[in-house]
């Protein structure tokens, strides 16, 4: 039985590079979505010259990360040629996408009040840096610098080293997936109502909101969370890393109720009661002594000895290198996983999506090669094998 994929039948424009645009759409193309990804005839999306790794001369693996389940079609939208195919396309699309710096979609008319005459019912939905009406529209921006001025560096690392980054583009995939949420939901109303919208999210804004819980703190009570030792909770103790015999865990007894859990399991059935540490606000007021208490009896076994006596009854996991995170045999029970074929490895390995219809995960094929559907897309919207060879020979696709 196939999968079931409730975005088919829906059409996408995207004209997106690099992360966070096409992650989000990435999402819609797994549900089903016909997502066509606009790309500059010449070298197309930034993503696919982003190494180490290659599939072929300028075709990265670093692309496929983001671009599954895409067509892509190249189309230079600064002549008017190119916007007239785009107007075409629009006719019979539902969404037009892209995450183009904040001023460029009105210059170059990817927003609806440039679209709405084509298409009633079109939803453009927009992630830029710091958004498209204000002062900063022209600014370029990356999620490294949301990370810096959201506040996420300093709530990052050890008390007494540096601001740190995450170790990935995770504001990139905020506003990726935030943009899709906004986008399925305006196309819903569009569908009813028949008229569509802009929808617009921007990096730092999604980078302030997942300041979240600490926000709300500092806002209403002048409290600044800062950095605590090993990655610590903010407030519940103990739920941080601890080293073991051969490596590190994280452990959470981040709910009262796994307290006596954790003591037991442990052989430190006197610390439940301890006078130090019997509430949570006594075990976060001597935080340090019961951390150092704690490292002392971690460290006399292995990491695979916790995890054996604490798994399945309170929250601990090991903490993974990348290699051991993704080679982890759970991976392969719940199929986080994937094997597809790409014309230049015929058993390309990728990660499957997150999402699940009535219990499978969604389909994976590989993303395209530049330009590789132009000539079928064209097609649709009318145009023969003279006139895209025209197209072609003038660099418009």
């Amino acid at each position: 039985m196939s999968v079931k994929q409730p975005l088919k039948g829906f059409r996408i424009l995207s004209a997106e590079q690099y992360g966070a645009g096409p992650y989000g759409t990435m999402f819609l193309a797994q549900l089903g979505a016909d997502v066509i990804k606009i790309e500059p005839p010449k070298g197309g999306d930034t993503a696919r010259h982003v190494g180490p790794h290659w599939l072929r001369e300028q075709e990265s693996l670093y692309f496929q990360s983001f671009n599954l389940n895409k067509r892509s079609l190249t189309l230079d939208l600064r002549t008017d040629e190119g916007i007239e195919i785009l107007r075409r396309l629009v006719k019979d699309a539902h969404v037009v996408a892209n995450n183009l710096r904040g001023d460029v979609p009105g210059k170059i008319g990817l927003d609806y009040d440039s679209l709405k005459a084509v298409n009633p019912a079109i939803v453009c939905a927009h992630v830029s840096a710091y958004g498209r009406d204000n002062e900063r529209a022209k600014w370029p921006g990356y999620d490294y610098l949301m990370q810096a001025e959201a506040g996420f560096c300093s709530l990052t690392g050890e008390p007494d080293g540096p601001p740190v980054r995450f170790g990935l583009s995770m504001v990139d995939f905020m506003s990726g997936t935030q943009m899709a949420v906004g986008l399925l939901a305006a196309l819903l109303d569009a569908q009813r109502s028949g008229e569509g919208c802009d929808v617009d999210v921007d990096l730092l804004s999604a980078a302030v909101h997942q300041t979240s819980y600490p926000a709300l703190w500092y806002m209403n009570e002048g409290d600044i969370t800062g950095r605590a030792p090993r990655g610590a909770h903010p407030s519940a103790t103990p739920s941080q890393m601890f080293k073991a015999a051969d490596g590190w865990m994280f452990v959470m007894a981040q709910i009262p109720k796994f307290w006596p859990i954790l003591c037991e399991r442990i052989g430190q059935s006197e610390l439940i009661a301890d006078p130090r540490f019997d509430t949570p606000a006594n075990r976060l007021a001597n935080r340090a002594e019961l951390a150092g208490l704690l490292d002392a009896v971690f460290t006399e076994k292995p990491v695979a000895y916790w995890l054996e006596q604490l798994q399945g009854h309170m929250p601990i996991a090991p903490v993974y290198e990348l290699d051991q995170a993704l080679d982890n045999p759970w991976l392969k029970s719940i199929g986080m996983r994937d094997t597809i074929n790409h014309p230049d490895n015929p058993a390309m390995d990728v990660l499957s999506s997150p999402i699940k219809m009535n219990g499978k995960r969604l389909p994976n094929k590989a993303g395209p090669l530049l330009g590789a559907d132009s000539d079928a897309i064209l097609g649709e919207i009318g145009f023969d094998g003279d006139a895209i060879a025209k197209l072609r020979a003038g660099g418009v696709i």
